[in-house]
C-alpha cells in the first residue's frame, strides 16, 4: 500500500523491488521481465497469459475472487487550499476512531473488519476523494456513516458525495 499517483507508485516499485503494483485508476506497474512501466496493452496481454496457464475456466477463476460492494472514486470539488485544510482536521480527529485500524500513508484510510473507507486530498485537483468497500450493503453503510460523522466534525456542513 502506498500513495496514489504515477510517480509515487513507480518510485515505490523501484525501492521495494515489487514485481507488480496497481492503483484504482487502472494503472498497473510491471517490473518483472522489463525495466518497470505502466502500459494497458501489456497488462491485458499478461492477464491473458495468466488466464491461459490456469486449467480452470475463467468463470471458475473469477468466481473464486472475493466479492463485496465498492464505490467508485467519489470526488468533492472544493476551493483551492480547502482540501489540505480539511484533511489536516480529519487527520487530527483520526485518533478518535475506535475499533478501526487507521492508515495515514495517503490521507486517511480506516480499515474495518468488513471493509474500509478512504478520504484524501487529490494530487492534481482542488478536491477531496472518497472510496469505500464493504463485504455487503450493511457493512458499506456502516463505514460510510462513520465517515459522514467524521467529516461533519472536520468540516461542518460540507455536502458529501455519499
Amino acid at each position: 500500500m502506498w500513495r496514489s499517483g504515477h510517480a509515487p507508485i513507480k518510485t515505490k516499485v523501484r525501492e521495494s523491488g515489487a514485481l507488480l503494483a496497481g492503483e484504482l485508476t487502472g494503472h498497473l506497474y510491471f517490473k518483472e521481465r522489463w525495466f518497470g512501466f505502466d502500459d494497458a496493452l501489456y497488462a491485458g496481454a499478461r492477464l491473458l497469459e495468466v488466464l491461459s496457464l490456469d486449467p480452470r475456466s475463467t468463470t471458475e477463476i473469477f468466481a473464486a475472487l472475493p466479492g463485496g460492494l465498492t464505490t467508485p472514486e467519489l470526488a468533492m470539488p472544493l476551493a483551492e487550499g480547502e482540501p489540505e485544510r480539511i484533511m489536516r482536521a480529519v487527520l487530527r480527529l483520526a485518533d478518535r476512531l475506535d475499533g478501526v485500524e487507521v492508515i495515514r500513508i495517503d490521507g486517511l484510510r480506516a480499515e474495518f473488519d468488513r471493509g474500509f473507507g478512504v478520504v484524501r486530498a487529490s494530487n492534481t485537483l482542488p478536491q477531496l476523494t472518497f472510496r469505500f468497500e464493504g463485504d455487503d450493503a450493511q457493512a458499506l453503510e456502516k463505514i460510510q456513516s462513520l465517515f459522514r460523522r467524521l467529516m461533519e466534525k472536520a468540516a461542518p456542513g460540507l455536502p458529501l458525495p455519499f
